[in-house]
C-alpha cells in the first residue's frame, strides 16, 4: 500500500513522504519490525513506543507514523498525527480492506458478563466454525482457534483477524469489547451491527476517573463516537446505568431492552434456580416459551436473555434457540464445578469485582445446604478501592472468608490485604476472615473446614492459567490445583502464609 494514500485520510500535523514508498505490513512492536513495514509509535502506560523507533529502523521499516515531531533530518518516511492510535484503527481497516463490513460484527460490553454472553451467543448463531469470536477466553476464527492475549485485541489485530474470519467463510462475529478496547482507540471504525450492554458496576477505578467517566466510555460503543453508528442496540435496563444509556441511545439505532420486570421487550418471569441449572419462562414480542439451561446461578437469567434476544433478533428462530441453549456446555471458569471424589461442592468462577462476588455467593447460597466457603483475593497494581468492597461482599455471602493473592504483580500482599481489611464493618465479622498469602495453602486451608453439604468457591481467576508476581508469569490454575489438593487429600506444605 502506497503510503501517500494516507494523507488524505488521517489527520496529518506534519508529514515527509516520498512519492513511491510502499508499506507491506503494519508494526506496533518494534520487536517485530520487518523490511517494508509501517511502524506506529505508541505511548503506553509502561512503555513509549517512540524511544524505540531507532530499533524499528534498523530492522527495516519504511515510514514512523507518531504523535511526536521527528525532527527535520530524519532519516526515512514520517508522518505526524494528532492521535496515533486512532491513526492505526484508521490505516489498519484501509490495509485489510474493511472486512468487518462483510461480516455481521457484534459487540458486548459490560462490567460482568461479556465473557459468558459472547461464547453463547455464539454457540446459539451456529458455533466456532462460522461464527468468530474475539474475547478473554480465546480468538475463534473459522478455521481455527488462537489463544487470547487481552479481552479486546488492537485496532491492527482486529482488522486482521476479521480478515481470517472472512476468508474462513465467518458470515457472523461475536467480540467482548471492554472499556480499555473503547477508550484506547482499539475499536475504532470498526462496523458493528449490534452492541449489548449488560450492566456497569465498580470497575478499573485505577484507569477511568469515576464511575461516571467509566460509563461515559461504554457509551460510545452505542452512540456513534466509534466511526459508525450501530443498528440494534440491546440493554439491561434492570441496571441503572443501561436504563440510562436506553434512554440516550440515538434516532436511528433500534433498541431493544431485556431485564426481569414485563417492561422490558426480552424478561424472565416463573424464574427457577436448581443446583443442575436454570429455568424459566422467557417473554417476546412474539409470544413467550420455556427456557431450560445448564447454566447455573440467578445472575446467568439476564446472560441468558441477552444472549438470546441478540441471536432472535439477528434471525435465529426461536425454536432453535431453545433446544440449543440446553446444550450448551458452559463457560471455562465461569461458575464451573469441580468433581474429583469430594462429598462437598467446588466451584471456580472468574468473579473479580464486589458485585460477582456478591452474584456468585448469591448462588451458592441457593443451592447449598450447609456451610459457604470463599476463598478470593485482590489485584495487584489495579483498582485500590474495590478492594475492600469485595471482601464486604465475600463477608455477607459466604460463612467463612479466606483472602489470598490474585496476581499480585509487582505490589506487596500486606498493602493489598490492608486495603481488604477495610471491608471489615464490625469487630466480631473478623473471626469470618482468615488471611493466607500463598493461593495453593489458601485453597488446601479451604477444603479442610469444608465437610458433606458444604460448597468451597473459589474465586476471581476463572480461566487464567498463572499468577502475576514481580513481573513474572507463574503458572497456577485454580481447576488443576483444587483436583490435585483433594486427589491428595488437601495436602498443604506447612500452615504458614
Amino acid at each position: 500500500m502506497l503510503l501517500k494514500a494516507l494523507v488524505d485520510v488521517l489527520d496529518v500535523e506534519h508529514q515527509q513522504i516520498s512519492s513511491n514508498v510502499e508499506f507491506h505490513s503494519i508494526i506496533t512492536d518494534s520487536r517485530r519490525a520487518v523490511k517494508g513495514g509501517l511502524f506506529f509509535a505508541i505511548s503506553g502506560f509502561k512503555q513509549d513506543g517512540n524511544s524505540f523507533i531507532e530499533d524499528a529502523i534498523e530492522r527495516g521499516v519504511v515510514a514512523v507514523v507518531s504523535e511526536e515531531p521527528v525532527g527535520k533530518f530524519f532519516p526515512i518516511d514520517f508522518i505526524q498525527v494528532h492521535n496515533v492510535r486512532q491513526a492505526l484503527a484508521k490505516v489498519s481497516k484501509l490495509f485489510y480492506g474493511s472486512p468487518d463490513e462483510s461480516l455481521n460484527v457484534t459487540g458486548v460490553t459490560g462490567t460482568n458478563g461479556k465473557t459468558t454472553v459472547s461464547l453463547l451467543a455464539q454457540y446459539l448463531m451456529g458455533g466456532s466454525q462460522s461464527v468468530g469470536l474475539l474475547g478473554t477466553i480465546r480468538y475463534d476464527i473459522g478455521n481455527r482457534t488462537l489463544p487470547s492475549h487481552r479481552t479486546t485485541p488492537e485496532s491492527v489485530d482486529c482488522f486482521s483477524l476479521f480478515s481470517q474470519m472472512k476468508m474462513a467463510n465467518c458470515k457472523d462475529v461475536v467480540m467482548e469489547v471492554s472499556s480499555h478496547g473503547i477508550d484506547q482507540h482499539r475499536v475504532d471504525y470498526i462496523h458493528f451491527n449490534t452492541a449489548v450492554f449488560l450492566n456497569l458496576s465498580r470497575d478499573h477505578m485505577d484507569y477511568h476517573e469515576s464511575i461516571d467517566a467509566y460509563f461515559e466510555v461504554k457509551k460510545k460503543l452505542f452512540t456513534g463516537a466509534l466511526g459508525f453508528l450501530v443498528e440494534r442496540a440491546f440493554v439491561n435496563i434492570d441496571c441503572p446505568y443501561g436504563k440510562k444509556l436506553y434512554s440516550e441511545i440515538p434516532e436511528g439505532v433500534k433498541k431493544y431492552s431485556f431485564g426481569m420486570s414485563d417492561s422490558a421487550d426480552f424478561w424472565a418471569s416463573a424464574v427457577r434456580v436448581q443446583s443442575t441449572g436454570l429455568e424459566f419462562m422467557l417473554n417476546h414480542p412474539e409470544g413467550q416459551c420455556l427456557i431450560r439451561s445448564n447454566l447455573l446461578g440467578r445472575h446467568n437469567v439476564l446472560n441468558l436473555l441477552a444472549s438470546l434476544s441478540t441471536s432472535y433478533m439477528n434471525g435465529v428462530p426461536m425454536d432453535f434457540l431453545r433446544a440449543r441453549v440446553l446444550s450448551f456446555p458452559g463457560v471455562t471458569g465461569r461458575l464451573e464445578r469441580i468433581i474429583a471424589g469430594q462429598d462437598f461442592n467446588v466451584i471456580v468462577d472468574y468473579a473479580h469485582t464486589h458485585d460477582a462476588i456478591q452474584h456468585a455467593c448469591e448462588m451458592i447460597h441457593e443451592i447449598t445446604k450447609g456451610k459457604k466457603i470463599i476463598v478470593f483475593g485482590c489485584g495487584g497494581e489495579r483498582d485500590r478501592g474495590k478492594r475492600p468492597l469485595m471482601l464486604a461482599a465475600a463477608i455477607q455471602g459466604a460463612d467463612l472468608v479466606i483472602a489470598t493473592s490474585d496476581n499480585p504483580r509487582n505490589e506487596p500482599l500486606d498493602t493489598i490485604f490492608e486495603d481488604m481489611r477495610k471491608g471489615i464493618a464490625e469487630s466480631d465479622l473478623e473471626e469470618k476472615v482468615t488471611f493466607i498469602k500463598d493461593r495453593r495453602n489458601a485453597i488446601a486451608e479451604a477444603f479442610h473446614h469444608a465437610r458433606s453439604g458444604d460448597c468451597v468457591l473459589i474465586a476471581g481467576k476463572g480461566h487464567e492459567m498463572y499468577q502475576e508476581l514481580e513481573g513474572r508469569m507463574i503458572p497456577f490454575d485454580d481447576r488443576k490445583i483444587a483436583r490435585e489438593l483433594i486427589e491428595n487429600r488437601y495436602f498443604k506444605p506447612n500452615n504458614q502464609e
